[in-house]
């Protein structure tokens, strides 16, 4: 073990000339002043943990967000954790003592500049990043590949290089991944964590760097013993499983913008939501007498179907009041749940007494078990409503200008929203079920009626960066409908080119990740809302996301279904038939 770091550290055996010019050029790189942190603070012979622990007291280095770091390393068996590269050194250290205090067998696939701390070479697998299609690295590649697959997480930085000013993007960002990566998660069982640690080198690092790339290389010694006084931000995915089918070069391409997906410095701030000390109290449920009586009164025809204990009904708020009354209610316990709530004691308004309402109901013949609504839409006809009020008769005109070309003003249409179902029933699959059964009876009675067109709220206990990557990956450049308030929040640059790279605009690139994104930055794992996905499932063209200023700002993803183009086994599922 050497008691003295120098560049002979590198040559067993150093010849005149290096023995003569390595000091000085020690002096140049930093690594004299290096030298003297090392032997002033006594760290030779340290524990590679005590050694970070050491240097990063000594530097006066402050890491932030390790604990929710460590969160999403899972206790046991294969990880692959990948980082962007800002400092070139610093960073890898960070995290390897971070990821160490929950997994002691991390290994580290890193640069073999790193030799020069004796102390930490249990920590790596040393390879030349800067060569990577050098025949030299293959031993290391193996151990790595070996360290995987033998359940052992690893720390890998597949820029192979510092993060450095690239005129394309017009600023500092990542060197391309080497698919490497790709090929360990895949070992891993795909299991990645994403790692996106904020920062960056002294000016003057970059404007060396620009005239020649190796001289970045030559400065991180300085750079590192710059690194002072600093608070250093490790922003991270969710632990996320990437797709294990796509090329090689591809599923690295995507574990870069996942990186840059969790990049904090890309923000936004929803308005704030009513809180709950503002909210009036819930209004009191209706007596389950007048809901039966409601029920008894309405013409038979108006049951649409009966699944077992289950039945679908619809009707006018002037044939039920009292039942709408409680769906408006429920509307609002179930809506404040996702911060959407009105703050009303009931989630209403004019439309209520204008749309037609279809509801579920579980039944039962026992007086003991009575009825109760498990789920609820507001369904517009679009032509009677058109006929009486022009657009203005539609709620969703209130946060989108539709031009006369849009679907609703070219046929008959049901404008879907305000759908719901009670918590009981929400990890359930036949609420859902129920009510899109629901809808097939209904447009089996009226069938003039063929297009669904509305609105998926997309709650704001989302993320905006995952709201911004939903409208960029689902919606095609809108045609004769733009919302009134747009979201503004961009999707991030590094997001944008990644897309561009798969497909010919952003949404073809984007939409197939949408999901794996949203798992990403989501810290509960969560992705596309429910009754988005069940509207892909049914060919569902998406128009346009807006913010709906009358529902707390929550926004709003337009889209359509024509239920003619549905695909054959759906159409059966739901309307009982194929049209």
């Amino acid at each position: 073990m050497s008691a003295k770091i120098s560049l002979l550290n590198f040559f067993p055996q150093p010849n005149f000339f290096q023995r003569i010019f390595f000091p000085f050029l020690d002096r140049i790189l930093g690594i004299t002043k290096m030298n003297t942190l090392y032997q002033k603070n006594q760290m030779q012979g340290l524990s590679k943990e005590d050694f970070v622990d050491k240097l990063l007291d000594v530097q006066q280095i402050t890491v932030t967000n390790e604990t929710s770091l460590l969160n999403q390393i899972p206790d046991t068996g294969p990880v692959v954790i990948a980082s962007n590269h800002p400092f070139g050194g610093i960073e890898g250290l960070i995290l390897a003592r971070a990821i160490s205090k929950k997994r002691p067998d991390i290994k580290v696939f890193a640069n073999h500049g790193l030799k020069v701390f004796k102390e930490l070479e249990d920590y790596f697998i040393f390879t030349n990043p800067l060569s990577p299609n050098d025949p030299k690295n293959a031993p290391s590649i193996r151990l790595a590949i070996a360290h995987v697959k033998a359940g052992h997480p690893l720390l890998i930085f597949p820029a192979g290089r510092v993060s450095y000013y690239q005129t394309a993007h017009q600023e500092i960002v990542e060197h391309k991944w080497n698919k490497l990566v790709y090929r360990l998660t895949k070992d891993a069982g795909g299991e990645f964590v994403g790692v996106f640690v904020q920062g960056l080198n002294r000016p003057f690092f970059y404007i060396l760097g620009r005239i020649y790339y190796r001289l970045r290389m030559l400065l991180l010694a300085r750079e590192l013993m710059a690194n002072t006084h600093r608070t250093i931000q490790l922003d991270h995915t969710q632990r996320v499983t990437i797709p294990n089918h796509l090329p090689a070069q591809t599923g690295a391409d995507l574990a870069r913008s996942l990186c840059y997906a969790v990049d904090s410095r890309w923000q936004y701030a929803w308005p704030s939501d009513l809180s709950l000390s503002n909210m009036a109290p819930l209004a009191p449920e209706i007596p389950i007498e007048t809901l039966h009586q409601e029920l008894a009164d309405l013409p038979t025809q108006q049951c649409l179907v009966r699944v077992g204990e289950f039945a679908v009904y619809w009707s006018m708020q002037t044939q039920t009041p009292a039942i709408v009354d409680e769906i408006a209610r429920l509307r609002e316990l179930v809506f404040r749940m996702h911060n959407e709530g009105s703050g009303s004691d009931r989630d209403t308004d004019s439309f209520d007494a204008t749309y037609t309402h279809l509801f579920v109901v579980r039944t039962s013949e026992e007086s003991t078990q009575p009825a109760h609504i498990i789920g609820a839409y507001r369904m517009g006809r679009t032509d009677e409503l058109i006929a009486a009020n022009g657009l203005d008769g539609l709620y969703l005109h209130k946060m989108f200008k539709f031009s006369p070309e849009f679907i609703n003003q070219q046929q008959p249409c049901l404008e879907m929203g305000r759908s719901f179902i009670i918590p009981q029933y929400q990890r359930s699959p036949q609420g859902l079920f129920m009510l899109w059964r629901g809808i097939g009876e209904f447009m089996n009675v009226f069938p003039k009626y063929r297009i669904l067109y509305g609105t998926v709220s997309i709650s704001k206990l989302y993320q905006p960066q995952s709201v911004s990557i939903i409208e960029h990956g689902l919606v095609n450049a809108p045609e004769h409908v733009q919302p009134r308030q747009h979201f503004e929040f961009a999707l991030h640059p590094q997001l944008a080119a990644f897309a561009l790279s798969q497909g010919s605009t952003i949404q073809i690139g984007l939409n197939k990740y949408v999901n794996t994104y949203l798992q990403a930055i989501e810290h509960d794992g969560k992705d596309l809302p429910i009754l988005a996905k069940q509207y892909q499932k049914l060919g569902a063209d998406f128009h346009a996301l807006g913010i709906d200023t009358s529902f707390n700002h929550t926004p709003g993803l337009l889209l359509s279904v024509n239920m003619k183009n549905v695909p054959a086994r759906m159409q059966k599922r739901f309307l009982g038939r194929t049209l």
